[in-house]
């Protein structure tokens, strides 16, 4: 048996003695165009699955707001079952917010000339001793809470040694200056909180980041401001606690512009918002009344509440939703009723 065999490209010819058979080799070219094609197309697939896989972090993004993800129409009914639930907890407080009201009138910093009962003319004067109680608990709890070395005391936990208490010591110092210094409501703010408590008997500091300052704030949160079902027994296990916040349109466009709140357009002027006999006495005591003629403010509702959005659905080990609710921060501007922000609140 004979073999001839020539270049490449060329057919090469097998005699097997009784008959010849020809194979063709593909010419180089085609091996080459080949190769080139199969490499295109890996490379067009990695650059799909690179950009898909982009798209799932952006989706999935902790921080990202969940507004840009959510049809109209469901976030029109996610605003409308949050408002109403809203509602009812306000509702379900009317007489707390009564009797918080009439601790307010006997503090005795109004006096009262167009008194009639028991009979016309009679005195209008409260004793101030209610008045007394809440300075004396105010100024005794401030010496306690701030003391003129600052509020923030460290606890060395474990082995001590000369480094750690030197840690400490910085860590101290630095929290006070940062407190005293940098977060310059922090003073006024608990001054404010400590008036108010021993009158309604709860009150709140709301301690975030500000993107706006791009710093710590530490806020006192009017009892009245914070509304909570009547059936909570406390913050941690509430499922919806609501801070009712007074924004102008200006603070909320500048949340939009940093990408804080969904750049859309609120409509409505002002706010609907129906101030509560509470802020009214308030008012009245500090001879002050609201005006609404520049259409200046806006009533924001930030409820933190627990929701099972369609897209972002609680997953069990076998890939399907379980039905579970997370806890998720909404806020709403109450003139729109337009959700401003949906963000996850649970680690």
């Amino acid at each position: 048996m004979a073999i001839e065999r020539r270049d490449l490209g060329t057919p090469e010819i097998v005699n097997t003695g009784n008959s010849v058979e020809v194979f063709q080799e593909p010419d180089r070219s085609d091996l080459i165009k080949n190769a080139a094609q199969i490499l295109v197309t890996e490379k067009e697939i990695l650059v799909d699955d690179e950009m898909n896989a982009v798209e799932d972090m952006i989706q999935t993004d902790f921080n990202a707001n969940l507004v840009d993800f959510l049809d109209s129409s469901e976030l029109m009914g996610l605003s409308s079952d949050v408002l109403s639930s809203i509602q009812a907890d306000i509702e379900s407080r009317s007489e707390w917010e009564k009797t918080y009201t009439d601790g307010l009138k006997y503090l005795g910093m109004k006096f009262d000339e167009t008194r009639s009962t028991p009979f016309q003319g009679s005195s209008g004067v409260i004793h101030p001793i209610l008045a007394e109680a809440v300075t004396q608990f105010q100024a005794q709890a401030y010496k306690e809470l701030l003391p003129a070395k600052g509020p923030v005391k460290t606890e060395i936990i474990g082995t001590r040694n000369s480094d750690v208490e030197m840690q400490a010591e910085r860590v101290q110092e630095f929290m006070n200056f940062y407190i005293m210094n940098v977060m310059e409501e922090y003073d006024p703010e608990l001054d404010m909180l400590l008036f108010y408590l021993p009158l309604a008997g709860s009150a709140f500091k709301k301690v975030y980041y500000d993107t706006a300052r791009d710093r710590a704030l530490s806020k006192f949160i009017a009892p009245e401001n914070l509304v909570v079902p009547y059936e909570a027994t406390d913050l941690s296990s509430a499922e919806r606690v609501t801070h009712v916040l007074k924004m102008s349109k200006n603070e909320i466009k500048k949340q939009q512009l940093i990408g804080f709140y969904a750049d859309i357009e609120l409509t409505g002027g002002g706010t609907s918002f129906t101030e509560s006999d509470i802020s009214q006495q308030i008012d009245e005591i500090e001879g002050q009344s609201p005006s609404y003629q520049e259409d200046r403010d806006n009533t924001v509702f930030e409820t933190h509440t627990v929701l099972d959005l369609p897209g972002f659905e609680d997953l069990g080990d076998d890939g399907e939703p379980t039905g579970l609710k997370l806890p998720y921060i909404v806020t709403i501007d109450e003139s729109s009723q337009k959700i401003l922000s949906i963000r996850r609140n649970y680690l």
